[in-house]
């Protein structure tokens, strides 16, 4: 039999949360990451939280990360609880601007960030089996045609809102709502893009814009999935003949010179946008970081920023329980639960300011009893 690899950590998942975690914990442990997927993902533009610069800072990435060219967010526009746009911008933050994300590039930094810092990835791979060994865990990983064994100490569940490792685990997720979201991709016309991302509320959902580095846009729109527009959020087409009868968004999109991309697998897509939490988000020689462990309603711009303190956060209780601390993996779970609940308190509160349409099932929903369980685990 092939000897196995040695591994004091193994993360499943090389997105912004399982390379957080590797690129903080490789320097003190030996990591190896895992990803079916040989690069980054194609995904919907994402918003940077102002408060990300001292998780950054923290990890020793600030600089860096300006050095990537991100774009600035100064502010934002949102058409939300009545007629008219409201502007707000972050001139007040102690934190400065927010940023919107070329997402691909900044995955792909992380990666090398965390091979730079001694964390070994393998991509793409996937784990067929996870079984225990004394201690540890035994994976039989596959990759390039081949399958080998891994040995672990602890496993680390980076995959997303599928939670793959946890589930097998027994862990199940709490999910709060329907929430989908279909996007498509585009250009703005030379010199008249805004810098502002925009928000407005419509009867079925609400949508999303914002503006990404290189002159390009993001237009996503936000729905329930059993209701029938999602069916538009599904279709790049319908999304975008249903985004002509949104009336200030389309106007601004106009003003920019907006235009989608062509035939292509960045034109667009469609996902699951749900709020959710795991339980529990750690066990025995196991936890959950980023969306495997809490997943958030985009209207909460906290998704990636929820995927670097996790993954710090997680790191830093690795170390300690690899370090011989029976608790941290526990206590890194119990440290979640405050998240999760100024989360639901602060989404509440903007569900809650719009009122125009509550008899529409997506927005009667979200006021008569906003992230409750749907009564369903998965």
């Amino acid at each position: 039999m092939t000897t196995p690899v040695e591994a004091d950590a193994v993360v499943v998942g090389a997105g912004p949360a399982g390379t957080a975690f590797a690129l903080n914990l490789a320097p003190l442990h030996r990591v190896l990451v895992l990803d079916r997927r040989a690069g980054p993902a194609v995904r919907i533009g994402e918003s940077l939280a102002p408060a990300a610069r001292r998780l950054l800072a923290d990890m020793g990435l600030w600089d860096a990360f300006l050095a990537e060219g991100h774009s600035p967010c100064h502010g934002g526009r949102s058409v939300w609880g009545g007629p008219l746009p409201v502007e707000a911008d972050s001139l007040r933050d102690l934190d400065g601007p927010g940023w919107h994300l070329d997402r691909g590039r900044f995955d792909g930094w992380l990666r090398r960030v965390a091979a730079s810092r001694g964390a070994a990835l393998l991509v793409p791979a996937q784990p067929l089996s996870v079984d225990r060994a004394g201690q540890g865990w035994l994976l039989e990983v596959e990759t390039a045609g081949r399958r080998i064994p891994v040995h672990a100490r602890l496993l680390v569940d980076a995959g997303g809102r599928g939670s793959p490792l946890a589930k097998r685990f027994g862990a199940r997720r709490a999910v709060s709502d329907r929430l989908v979201c279909g996007w498509v991709h585009g250009i703005d016309a030379p010199g008249r893009q805004s810098g502002l991302t925009w928000i407005e509320a419509e009867p079925d959902g609400w949508w999303y814009s914002a503006p990404l580095p290189e002159g390009r846009r993001v237009v996503a729109f936000h729905t329930d999935a059993d209701l029938p527009a999602a069916a538009d959020a599904r279709d790049t087409a319908s999304l975008l003949r249903r985004l002509s009868t949104c009336s200030v968004l389309s106007d601004s999109l106009r003003a920019c010179g907006f235009e989608a991309d062509g035939q292509g697998e960045g034109r667009g897509g469609f996902c699951a946008a749900h709020s959710s939490s795991l339980s529990p988000a750690s066990g025995e020689g196991w936890l959950a970081v980023g969306d495997a462990a809490l997943g958030f309603d985009p209207l909460s711009s906290q998704g990636i920023f929820n995927a670097l303190y996790t993954g710090l956060a997680a790191a830093e209780a690795a170390d300690r329980h690899l370090s011989g601390d029976p608790t941290a993996l526990s206590n890194y779970a119990a440290g979640l639960t405050p998240i999760r609940e100024a989360y639901r308190a602060h989404l509440r509160a903007w569900y809650g300011l719009e009122r125009r349409w509550q008899d529409r099932p997506f927005w009667s929903r979200r006021l008569s009893n906003p992230l409750s369980p749907l009564g369903r685990g998965t």
